[in-house]
């Protein structure tokens, strides 16, 4: 048995913002509060970072259009005790995901770690 790094995207709705940092901020929030609420608080949110197409620059992953923002979050959970990579995967998808339902979450990293004594 092995002991993962899951890194997850996840696609959060804020509506009601006219400012990227707020929409960043409510996002962050939110889905901490949710993952609080669930007994989640081992995952790690953040926004995520999106890469520009025409200069390679990183930028966080958010856009507004009429006063309703999407922003990319990143979530990053410790599964331990994992029979490979795609249990690992499930394993996150379902803990993360079962406090934060209807939101789309996309695995983009795993990370095998080294086991603590």
């Amino acid at each position: 048995m092995t002991n993962y790094l899951v890194a997850m995207e996840a696609a959060w709705l804020v509506r009601d913002v006219n400012d990227i940092d707020d929409a960043i901020g409510v996002a962050v929030s939110e889905a901490g509060k949710r993952l609080n609420d669930r007994d989640k608080e081992y995952v790690e949110v953040e926004v995520g970072v999106t890469t520009c197409p025409a200069c390679g620059e990183p930028f966080d992953s958010a856009f507004i259009a009429a006063d309703t923002a999407l922003v990319g979050l990143l979530l990053e959970i410790d599964v331990f005790n994992a029979d490979g990579e795609k249990h690992a995967s499930r394993i996150a998808k379902s803990e993360v995901g079962g406090a934060l339902r209807d939101v789309p979450l996309t695995v983009i990293d795993i990370a095998e770690t080294a086991e603590e004594e």
